[in-house]
């Protein structure tokens, strides 16, 4: 993958990050999450795009330092929005799974009499 490939596919990793934080839910944990991602991913690209102008090898593999940086922080960021929208799932399965035990025991128990 060339230079121009890898800016491309970054700009395009931000786009999609900004698609996912426009659907989290408007509330402080998705507000905090989102703001977080948002800031690494979008830095990715910019480091990127940054580390493209280095003026030396050094400046490039110090640049692309950042850039793992961000995109690794980026992977943690999205790696707790993931565990909470299966905590919120979990805790609904559970929620389900308790009405529906009750709904069934309280039918046999109508049933019984």
């Amino acid at each position: 993958m060339n230079k121009e490939q890898l800016k491309q596919r970054t700009k395009d990793f931000a786009l999609r990050v900004m698609t996912l934080v426009d659907h989290l839910p408007k509330n402080r944990k998705g507000r905090i999450l989102g703001d977080q991602l948002l800031r690494s991913a979008t830095s990715v690209a910019a480091n990127y795009r940054a580390a493209c102008r280095a003026r030396s090898t050094a400046e490039f593999a110090a640049k692309l330092g950042n850039v793992l940086e961000e995109a690794d922080e980026s992977v943690l960021w999205m790696e707790l929005i993931k565990a909470s929208r299966v905590s919120a799932l979990l805790t609904e399965a559970n929620e389900l799974t308790a009405i529906m035990f009750t709904a069934r025991r309280t039918t046999q128990r109508k049933s019984n009499s």
